[in-house]
């Protein structure tokens, strides 16, 4: 099923069951997707959001999420961190499942040779690679770092 029709699917069910909390964070997902598709009107594109983009929005949204965890743990304010916590949850389940760190690592190799990488001036033409591949799979941040080591 279209990631945009498990949503909405997943938005629907939320308000037959009253479930709030979720219910606020599909409603945060929604907007992020429709705040794109206006975006790309913009552009000139009035197909709306691919899949692939509704993936780089939800992982941008954990991403926040994460960060934003951190900061209010610093604060001592833990119950603004597990609401945080409880929205990750909910976006990741329509996420695809992550790499392993052995899966990541075979998969940096692979773009690597698929791109015929041979220094780090290749770096992006693999990060590149891999994101097409790999949107919503991995965490770039560190994936970045095995790159840099395996083409250093």
């Amino acid at each position: 099923m279209e990631l945009r029709a498990r949503i909405s699917e997943a938005l629907k069910s939320a308000m037959r069951e009253k479930e709030a909390e979720r219910l606020s964070t599909l409603r945060l997902i929604n907007a992020a997707i429709k705040d794109r598709d206006i975006a790309l009107r913009a552009e000139g594109r009035d197909d709306g959001a691919s899949d692939t983009e509704v993936l780089q929005i939800l992982g941008k949204m954990v991403k926040q999420r994460q960060e934003s965890i951190r900061a209010y743990e610093e604060g001592g304010r833990l119950e603004l961190a597990e609401k945080e916590a409880e929205e990750i949850k909910v976006i990741e389940g329509f996420l695809p499942r992550q790499l392993t760190e052995a899966e990541t690592r075979a998969a940096v190799a692979e773009a690597i040779s698929a791109t015929g990488a041979s220094s780090i001036r290749d770096m992006g033409r693999v990060m590149g690679e891999l994101k097409a591949r790999f949107t919503g799979q991995m965490d770039f941040s560190s994936v970045g770092s095995m790159v840099k080591e395996r083409l250093a």
